[in-house]
């Protein structure tokens, strides 16, 4: 079975060796030695001024949420993840779907300020598959109607825009460390900001709300991870440009054996490096992305439809809308298998496979 995606792991030795330490202080969760030693080396890493680590990044979602004191309607993406959609909903929050733009497949910015109501609040936008959203002219209209921007960067991690990690942009931005990301630490997330008193506020919120040991400052919730999931954070930190190079290795020979083929990629913003964290690709129609997904499922390769249905007309919990851009676009799109441990020889058959269908 070839799957859509597979966990990297290190060498166990490795990973063993901080497992080793845990055992010897004894300290496992509640932010320990290596929880912190990951969160300074992460803020190097992506050149952030501070990081704070996270049980998920759904948590994360929720925090930002909660920590800007957010109460009312937030204008959101149906091309996303569900947690997008059920953290602003979780938060006593209504979600105000727009449309996304058919190129980049992120929200589409020209059609969020008709969305805007006095009872707007704040944009939580996707970075969809990593790709940067426009945050300039989010921005531009976040700042002119006086509302927060929350960016979903759970795919976009390593990734740079405009020479600066992409967690710089918006009032908190929130990333993912889940094991099917290209880094991880089993289960984990992670929160930014730049504002010292809103970072300091989530840092207590992590924690339950503490301000000492006998003292609360802030309504909190447990948002910690543990030394064990640091402990994976910190040994895969030091392959991550290994695994970014073959992730690159494997998209780039997708691309040259799918060239001039009737299937195409959402446009990738220009002033953005790549991170290659999936291989999205759009087909012609509904009709030949199923054929294609009988075909390799005939010959045990996975592929998943990310991200379908539309979250504006698939949620028990919300009324069902519906969004041309969004609903064409997720019924045509379809994730392949990329993962480190991939080979030539994979994607040659993939695609082999996917041609024979067009």
């Amino acid at each position: 079975m070839i799957l859509v995606t597979k966990p990297f792991l290190p060498p166990i030795e490795e990973y063993k060796r901080y497992i080793d330490g845990i055992w010897e202080r004894q300290w496992l969760t509640n932010m320990g030695p290596l929880s912190i030693e990951l969160e300074k080396q992460l803020s190097t890493y992506l050149g952030t001024e501070a990081t704070l680590f996270l049980t998920n990044g759904t948590i994360g979602l929720q925090m930002a949420i909660k920590g800007l004191e957010l109460n009312g309607e937030i204008i959101t993406t149906p091309f996303s993840f569900i947690a997008t959609t059920s953290s602003i909903v979780w938060e006593h929050c209504k979600p105000v779907f727009v449309d996304i733009h058919p190129e980049n497949l992120n929200i589409d910015p020209q059609k969020i300020e008709e969305a805007i109501t006095e009872h707007t609040v704040a944009i939580v936008a996707t970075h969809v598959y990593g790709n940067p959203c426009n945050v300039e002219a989010i921005k531009t209209i976040a700042d002119k109607h006086n509302i927060k921007v929350i960016y979903d960067a759970a795919h976009a991690f390593g990734v740079q825009l405009n020479g600066k990690s992409v967690f710089q942009y918006g009032d908190i931005s929130v990333c993912s460390l889940h094991a099917t990301k290209l880094y991880h630490s089993i289960e984990g997330g992670l929160i930014f900001t730049k504002d010292k008193a809103l970072f300091n506020k989530l840092q207590s919120m992590r924690n339950f709300g503490f301000a000492g040991p006998v003292a609360f400052d802030e309504l909190g919730i447990n948002g910690k991870n543990s030394e064990f999931h640091a402990a994976m954070g910190l040994v895969n930190l030091k392959y991550v440009e290994e695994i970014l190079a073959k992730r690159r290795l494997w998209t780039e020979t997708y691309d040259q054996l799918l060239a001039g083929k009737p299937v195409r990629k959402p446009l990738w913003h220009e002033q953005a490096t790549q991170n290659y964290a999936y291989y999205p690709v759009l087909f012609e129609s509904e009709e030949i992305l199923l054929n294609v997904v009988n075909s390799l499922q005939n010959h045990n390769i996975q592929t998943r439809r990310y991200f379908y249905p539309s979250l504006a007309n698939s949620i028990p919990y919300l009324p069902n809308q519906e969004f041309p851009v969004t609903d064409e676009v997720s019924k045509r799109v379809l994730c392949l298998p990329l993962y480190y441990e991939m080979s030539e020889e994979i994607v040659e058959t993939i695609c082999k496979i996917i041609i024979a269908e067009l």
